[in-house]
């Protein structure tokens, strides 16, 4: 009877260790920590949603600290890393214009708000990251991955994968402002998904060290 009960538990740890596994990533890079880290920061933020268009000084502009969208969480978060998607945006669009969406009328690029529109930093992280595959799978988005969807119907949005799981453990947590400012939440399959990518710069040592931990949410 021990001898059942000791198989017996030793079955169970083995069914519980697979199960903790698939819900955690492996071997997180230390980019996608400090990135997750930076993201979870902005949650402590109160953000007013306002995407109107603002000029800002270039390169390290920003919006007033208290406004935002969805955007804002990525650029601050990176910049937090010392990664301006200000300047890399610009600069890529000062050379390579028509490779961006044509959507607003533009003759050219605009450092004050071209950074701010998720169609552009899908088409910088296309070409300067990594375009990954979309897919229903949860095991499937990593710490630090970008994903974006459409939204309201047609309107788009733009989030980033942390180091936190959905209250089931099944998926992983996005933080992202939808209008409400910095949230994070389980919402990864919640819309309709229009794109999956990562972007790491190396040589940002120093600043994945300075970024603080985030409270547990």
């Amino acid at each position: 009877m021990i001898a059942e009960y000791r198989w017996s538990a030793v079955v169970a740890a083995v069914f519980l260790c697979a199960c903790a596994g698939a819900d955690q990533d492996v071997e997180i890079d230390d980019f996608s920590v400090a990135l997750s880290r930076a993201a979870m920061e902005r949650t402590r933020h109160s953000i007013r949603y306002d995407g109107s268009y603002r000029r800002i000084g270039y390169p390290g502009g920003d919006v007033p600290p208290s406004v935002g969208v969805c955007t804002d969480v990525v650029i601050r978060a990176y910049r937090a890393l010392d990664i301006d998607l200000q300047q890399r945006v610009h600069e890529d669009m000062l050379g390579h214009f028509a490779a961006y969406p044509q959507l607003w009328g533009l003759q050219g690029p605009d450092s004050n708000i071209d950074h701010r529109r998720v169609p552009n930093l899908q088409t910088y992280f296309r070409r300067h990251g990594t375009e990954l595959p979309m897919s229903s799978d949860p095991l499937d988005y990593r710490t630090g991955d970008l994903v974006t969807w459409t939204v309201g119907g047609n309107l788009p949005h733009i989030g980033i994968v942390v180091d936190r799981r959905s209250p089931d453990g099944q998926r992983p947590m996005i933080v992202h402002n939808i209008g409400a400012g910095p949230k994070v939440e389980d919402i990864l399959f919640a819309y309709p998904m229009t794109g999956h990518y990562r972007y790491e710069v190396a040589g940002t040592q120093d600043s994945l060290e300075a970024v603080p931990h985030s409270r547990q949410k």
